[in-house]
């Protein structure tokens, strides 16, 4: 028997890898104001690491409530903007579909 013949016996005589991760634990899902809290934390800490010698200590908590700030704002800009196209979008159909009948 050759090596590579007793390399695939011994690799099929092995015990399959269990790959289903879902039998854990299970993290509950986090909230967003966790999610948003937990990344400007992580943004923080990576502007704190980056600027702290050059801005002082006090960058990183600074930047956090900057970081919260500007994700809330954002939150609500995509609302309004998403919740404003919607509107454009509808007045556009009822234009276009009222011409249509009119027409005919």
């Amino acid at each position: 028997m050759s090596s590579r013949d007793e390399a695939v016996a011994r690799i099929k005589g092995r015990k399959a890898a269990n790959l289903d991760f879902t039998s854990g634990a299970k993290r509950p899902e986090p909230t967003l104001d966790q999610a948003r809290a937990e990344l400007a934390t992580s943004v923080s800490e990576v502007i704190h690491k980056l600027f702290s010698k050059k801005y002082g200590p006090m960058v990183g908590s600074v930047s956090k409530t900057t970081v919260e700030t500007l994700l809330k704002n954002a939150e609500t800009n995509i609302a309004q903007t998403h919740h404003d196209a919607r509107l454009v979008a509808d007045e556009f159909v009822t234009r276009i579909f009222k011409q249509g009948k009119k027409k005919k």
